[in-house]
C-alpha cells in the first residue's frame, strides 16, 4: 500500500480503491455558494449575522406557509405534508453546507434530537458530510509555524501538499518524518476559532429567541441545548483533547489484534496540528474493493459489530462518528478506526438503570420503563406523562413479541424518533449518538453481508449487561427482583380486600364522589357551539354589510359608514371565532 502511495503516477488509482476518489485539490465554488468564503482567517460579523438571521427567519416563514391548510394546493393531506417536510429539509442540509463549518456541525449534532425535529430533518441533516474544499499549503504552513515553532520542511523530512481529505474543520495530509516513519498531519482550518466564536454569538441571540417564543419555546431548554452544542464543538476543535480520545480508544482495545488506532506523535501536535501514525485500508463500504482484497466480508461485518458493542457494554467510551468514512479494513481484515474528535463516554450509574429498563422490558411493564429512563435523564418528566406511558408500552406491545435476533436497530430507532417528536421526551446526545452509531453498524453489516444480523451478535452482549458479567451476581440479581415483586405482590394482595371495603364505605357515605369526564366529547361540544356561533355570526355580517350598501345607494352616506363599522366588528368577532374553531380542530 506505501508502495502506491509513493508512486505518483498509481495516486488516483490508489484513491479510487480506497473509495476516496474525489480528493479535493483546488478551491472552487462547486462546493457551494458560499463555501469560498471558508478559507479566510477573517470573517465580517455583520455578514455573518445578516446570513445567518436571514436563514432562520426564511426557515420560519417557511414553516408557517407549511402550517395553513390553504397552502396545499386541490387540499391537504398525510403525503403533501411529508414531502414538503422532506423537501424542506434538503433545503435546510444545503443551506447548512453553505453557511460553512459551524452550521455543518450544528446540523450534524441536531441530526439526534428527534425530540425536536420530525423525522424527515433528522434523515437529512444525518447525511451532513464533511466534503468542502481544501485551504491553501501557504495557509497550511503558517498555522504549522505558529502552534510547533517550527517549519514545514523542518519538522517533516517530507510532506505532500496535496491534502487526502478535506472537512469542515480541517484536512489531512500525508507526511513522513524524519525517522522513517509515515505519518497523516491533521491542520485545522484557518480563522476556525474566529468563526466559531462570531458564529456561537449570534446562536446564542438566536436561542434566545426561540426560548422567549410562544409556540417555539413552549417545554424546550433551547439555552441548555446551546450550551450542550458549544461544549461538544469546542472539544472537537481542540486536536490535543482528539489525541488523548485516541490513545484512551487505542489502550481499550490493546487486547484486540483485529482493531487498530492509529498512534499519536505528540511531538508533532498541537492544538490545531494533529501527527497520527499513516495506517492505509480500504473504506468499510467499498465492497468491491475489499473483494478484490480477498477479504471476508462477513467476518468484517461481525467484527464491526462487535467493536461498538465492546466499547458500548465494555469499554464506556465510543466513537460517536462512525460513518464509513470513518473505518477502514486492512489487507489482514483488521479494522481501522479514524476521528476521534467526537467521542462518548457512558456514565458508570447509568450501567444500573440500563438494568432496570431490562427488567422492564422483560415484564413489559411500561410505568417501570418509563420510570426508568426519566432516571436515566433520557425522558424529561413535563406535565401528563400518561402518553408517554401509553407510547411505551404500545412499543412494548407492537416490537417485543418478536424474538430479540429477529429485530432491527434501525427499524425501533426509527420508531422511537417518530414518538419522540413534539413530545415530553428528550434523548440525551449519548443515547442518540449510540442508536445513530449502531443503525449505522447494521447498514454498513448488511451491505457487507445480506444475511447479517445485528440483534444475533448484540444477544450475548446483552445477555452480558443482564448479567453483570458474573455468574453469582446473576443468582442474587435476579432472585433479589424475584423477591421484591413478589413481596410486592403479597403486600397488595394481603391489603386488597381491607382497601375495597374502605373505599366501599366512602362510597355509601358520600365521602368519596365519582365524576367522570369525556374530553373528546367536551371538545365536540365546544366546537358545535362555536359553529353555531358562527352561523349566527355570518348571519349577522350579511345583514350588515347589505343594509349598509342599501343606505349607501339611498344618499344616506353617515347611516352607511355606522352599519358598515358594525359589520367590520362583527367580521373581527367571526374572524376570531374561525381561529378558535381551527384550534379546536387541531387538538381533536
Amino acid at each position: 500500500m506505501s508502495a502506491l502511495l509513493d508512486d505518483s503516477v498509481n495516486r488516483q488509482r490508489y484513491a479510487e480503491l480506497t473509495g476516496d476518489a474525489q480528493r479535493p485539490k483546488t478551491v472552487g465554488k462547486s462546493y457551494g455558494s458560499k463555501a469560498y468564503r471558508w478559507n479566510r482567517e477573517k470573517y465580517s460579523r455583520q455578514r455573518r449575522f445578516f446570513d445567518i438571521w436571514a436563514f432562520v427567519l426564511l426557515w420560519l416563514a417557511s414553516l408557517w406557509f407549511d402550517s395553513k391548510d390553504w397552502s396545499y394546493w386541490k387540499g391537504v393531506t398525510e403525503e403533501k405534508k411529508v414531502a414538503r417536510r422532506r423537501f424542506q429539509a434538503i433545503w435546510v442540509r444545503e443551506t447548512l453546507l453553505d453557511l460553512g463549518p459551524t452550521f455543518i456541525k450544528v446540523g450534524q449534532l441536531f441530526s439526534t434530537r428527534a425530540d425536536l425535529f420530525p423525522a424527515e430533518f433528522v434523515e437529512e441533516l444525518s447525511k451532513l458530510q464533511d466534503k468542502v474544499p481544501a485551504f491553501s499549503y501557504d495557509q497550511l504552513e503558517a498555522i504549522v509555524k505558529q502552534d510547533l515553532g517550527k517549519t514545514v520542511h523542518e519538522l517533516y523530512r517530507s510532506f505532500d501538499p496535496v491534502p487526502l481529505a478535506a472537512a469542515s474543520l480541517g484536512q489531512v495530509h500525508k507526511a513522513q518524518l524524519h525517522s522513517g516513519q509515515e505519518v497523516v498531519v491533521k491542520v485545522q482550518r484557518p480563522g476556525l476559532r474566529k468563526l466559531f466564536e462570531i458564529d456561537l454569538q449570534i446562536l446564542k441571540g438566536i436561542a434566545r429567541y426561540f426560548q422567549n417564543h410562544p409556540k417555539w419555546g413552549r417545554g424546550r431548554d433551547w439555552l441548555g441545548i446551546y450550551e450542550e452544542c458549544c461544549r461538544i464543538l469546542w472539544l472537537e476543535i481542540d486536536y490535543l483533547n482528539e489525541g488523548k480520545n485516541a490513545d484512551t480508544f487505542r489502550r481499550n482495545f490493546s487486547n484486540c489484534d483485529w482493531v487498530r488506532v492509529p498512534r499519536v506523535y505528540w511531538r508533532y501536535t498541537a492544538p490545531r496540528v494533529l501527527t497520527l501514525e499513516y495506517l492505509p485500508g480500504i473504506k468499510i463500504s467499498h465492497y468491491e474493493a475489499l473483494e478484490a482484497a480477498g477479504v471476508d466480508r462477513k467476518s468484517i461485518a461481525r467484527k464491526g459489530a462487535e467493536a461498538y458493542l465492546q466499547q458500548l457494554l465494555n469499554d464506556g467510551f465510543f466513537h460517536a462518528d462512525p460513518h464509513p468514512g470513518n473505518i477502514a479494513v486492512s489487507p489482514e481484515g483488521s479494522l481501522i478506526f479514524y476521528d476521534f474528535g467526537m467521542m462518548g463516554q457512558i456514565q458508570s450509574n447509568v450501567r444500573e438503570g440500563l438494568m432496570e429498563t431490562l427488567y422492564g422490558i422483560a415484564s413489559k411493564d411500561g410505568q417501570r420503563i418509563m420510570d426508568s429512563l426519566i432516571n436515566l435523564g433520557a425522558l424529561v418528566p413535563t406535565g401528563d406523562m400518561s402518553p408517554v406511558r401509553r407510547s411505551i408500552q404500545y412499543m412494548l406491545d407492537n416490537f417485543m413479541d418478536k424474538p430479540f435476533e429477529n429485530q432491527s436497530v434501525s427499524a425501533i430507532t426509527d420508531d422511537l424518533y417518530d414518538i419522540a417528536y413534539n413530545q415530553p421526551f428528550r434523548f440525551p446526545a449519548t443515547f442518540t449518538f449510540v442508536m445513530r452509531a449502531f443503525s449505522t453498524i447494521e447498514g454498513v453489516g448488511r451491505g457487507l453481508d445480506p444475511q447479517f444480523n445485528f440483534m444475533e451478535v448484540a444477544q450475548p452482549f446483552a445477555m452480558q449487561l443482564m448479567t453483570n458479567g458474573n455468574g453469582s451476581d446473576t443468582t442474587s440479581s435476579i432472585f433479589n427482583e424475584i423477591g421484591r415483586q413478589a413481596a410486592q405482590v403479597s403486600s397488595s394482595a394481603l391489603g386488597l380486600p381491607r382497601r375495597i371495603e374502605e373505599t366501599i364505605e366512602k362510597l355509601e357515605q358520600g365521602d368519596l364522589r365519582i365524576r367522570v369526564r369525556s374530553a373528546e366529547t367536551e371538545r365536540l361540544l365546544r366546537r358545535i357551539s362555536s359553529v353555531q356561533m358562527g352561523t349566527n355570526y355570518t348571519l349577522l355580517l350579511s345583514a350588515f354589510t347589505l343594509s349598509a350598501t342599501i343606505l349607501f345607494v339611498s344618499n344616506q352616506v353617515w347611516a352607511a359608514v355606522a352599519v358598515a363599522l358594525l359589520a367590520a366588528g362583527t367580521g373581527f368577532v367571526l374572524l376570531r371565532l374561525l381561529k378558535r374553531i381551527d384550534r379546536l380542530d387541531r387538538m381533536s
